[in-house]
């Protein structure tokens, strides 16, 4: 089990300073003479050319059958042991590489050799070490019978290769048969790395993301779920290319899904050019945190998606606040999660280290921030009731479109009163709430108003920066419940905006459920549906299909 992970749950390992040189792991129940031939191997150094000597590989086979456990050194490519591990008969645990990250480097710059008891080959483990780490090399050193090292079984990371191949096992040596030179292989290696990454960044025009869901919900409604993540994804300009199911007994404190099933997450991630980790679920600030800091990778909720695709449709001044505002509420409490190098430092007596200060900067600006966004929305909301009020006063009908999004209120807005409003076929392709008169015979006229679409889960920092929009809904005198007939999921979207207009204090008000896209359907599953629901079957995309809809208006308002 990797240390990278270890540190973030708890497992004990012990680290021993002698002179230079750490040795991590358990020591316990060693002779002072093996601690001390330990840190004489941790003082060696090995041409920058070599794997490693013949010398230093039977010291170290040689310890390792004495005191029966797996012995390792981590070596950078100058050389250096940075450090020696001892394990137990089977593994040993790698420390923390946090600060040898790979930067722009495809690898971390150090190598991985460690011995194994039984000559066995590396194992899965291993390999997975190699590739979440993303080590130069990984190298088990089999042991004799007397001690003497025996085979040497070594691997390395692939560049992205059509096969999907992450890493490659040379085959086995003995280890005065290993002629490779380490220097100019991996500049190579990492020349070829650098192609990569350049050739995929002048292709991809978007985003690549593993959606992942973890949830104890009935699995229909897990699915239905994530299947609706993906269409946030695509809305957001991402390309979701995999998706990881979890059902687990219990939910990971920190990592949401279980350590193994995170590991193969990684793995993918490699494996498919992955750029973010989105999680269907709301996560903690230490959860997002913790899981950026294993995966190295960003790390999305479905909260933060939702407001990133609200930042990207605002157009209007007032959607743009309401939107920031927003946003602002959901990153106020993770500010303080961001990351250790801005926590308190600890020594001194009743200081506060620099770290402290730039984070209580951080978080009054953002306050400070909220304050004057929330003083504009108010102006703006002002604005809006004085609006309200004159169209009140004209004693013109107010209907609202309300429904699901992407259930085709702006298309229906449009197609009504000839206008123009931006319709596409995403989540949220429309933010602003646009007003328009429709025009009936006799002189009759009413103010059709479009607004925000209504989404499963909405998140409450969204809801609460959208109230004053939403407000307008308590002038109407009808409600058009406006739901997408072609859904597989059409009695889920009806509920959920039922409950929204609940929770807004709208379900006195009289509304009409309209079944959009009947045009996608045949003729006797719409007949059924709306004889059940008691609907109107409409298509907006067609002039023809409104009469019913506009005669139902015409007998509920006069």
């Amino acid at each position: 089990m990797l240390e990278y992970f270890a540190q973030y749950i708890g497992q004990t390992f012990y680290v021993i300073g002698f002179n230079s040189t750490n040795i991590y792991g358990t020591t316990r129940g060693l002779k002072k003479l093996q601690i001390k031939r330990l840190n004489q191997i941790g003082r060696r150094k090995i041409k920058s050319d070599q794997l490693i000597t013949f010398e230093l590989a039977r010291l170290i086979t040689t310890l390792s059958l004495e005191i029966k456990r797996q012995i390792g050194i981590l070596v950078g490519r100058d050389g250096v042991i940075h450090a020696v591990i001892v394990g137990d008969q089977h593994q040993l645990v790698i420390p923390d590489l946090t600060e040898l990250r790979p930067g722009k480097r495809q690898l971390r710059g150090v190598r991985l050799l460690h011995t194994h008891l039984k000559n066995e080959p590396l194992s899965q483990d291993d390999l997975t070490d190699l590739a979440l780490l993303r080590l130069d090399f990984i190298a088990a050193i089999g042991i004799q019978a007397d001690g003497t090292p025996a085979t040497v079984f070594l691997a390395h990371l692939l560049p992205p290769n059509p096969e999907g191949k992450i890493f490659e096992c040379h085959p086995p040596q003995q280890i005065h048969q290993i002629d490779l030179e380490i220097t100019p292989f991996l500049r190579e290696l990492e020349s070829e790395f650098d192609r990569q990454q350049i050739d995929t960044h002048e292709t991809k025009k978007q985003d690549r993301a593993i959606l992942i869901s973890v949830s104890r919900h009935a699995k229909t409604d897990q699915d239905a779920s994530i299947d609706e993540l993906t269409e946030l994804a695509k809305s957001a300009s991402i390309t979701p290319i995999d998706r990881v199911i979890q059902r687990p007994k219990k939910l990971h404190p920190k990592y949401l899904l279980g350590e193994g099933k995170l590991k193969e997450v990684i793995i993918q991630a490699m494996q498919q050019r992955a750029d973010l980790l989105i999680f269907d679920q709301i996560l903690s600030p230490l959860q997002i945190r913790t899981i950026g800091a294993v995966t190295e990778m960003k790390v999305l909720d479905r909260t933060q998606l939702i407001l990133d695709i609200f930042a990207q449709r605002a157009m209007t001044r007032e959607a743009k606040v309401q939107v920031e505002l927003a946003q602002l509420r959901y990153r106020l409490p993770r500010l303080s999660q961001r990351s250790t190098a801005l926590s308190r430092l600890t020594g001194g007596i009743g200081g506060r280290g620099p770290g402290e200060t730039r984070l209580e900067i951080d978080l009054r600006r953002a306050r400070d921030r909220i304050a004057r966004l929330e003083r504009e929305h108010e102006s703006l909301a002002g604005a809006r009731d004085q609006r309200r009020q004159k169209r009140s006063k004209s004693d013109i009908p107010i209907i609202s479109i309300v429904g699901y999004t992407n259930a085709g209120k702006s298309t229906l807005l449009n197609q009504l009163t000839e206008s123009h409003v931006e319709t596409k076929n995403l989540l949220f392709a429309t933010l602003d709430t646009a007003t328009r008169r429709l025009r009936f015979p006799k002189e009759r006229e009413v103010i059709l108003t479009d607004t925000v679409g209504f989404i499963q889960s909405l998140p409450a920092e969204l809801l609460g920066a959208f109230r004053s929009t939403l407000d307008e809904l308590r002038d109407a005198h009808l409600l058009i419940h406006l739901a997408d007939i072609s859904h597989p999921r059409l009695g889920q979207h009806i509920k959920t905006v039922e409950t929204m207009l609940v929770d807004l204090e709208l379900s006195e008000t009289p509304s009409l459920l309209v079944f959009n896209k009947i045009d996608q359907v045949s003729k006797e599953e719409t007949q059924a549906l709306c004889q059940r629901y008691e609907a109107i079957g409409i298509s907006a995309l067609k002039k023809r299909s409104l009469s019913p809809l506009l005669n139902t208006i015409e007998q509920h308002l006069w």
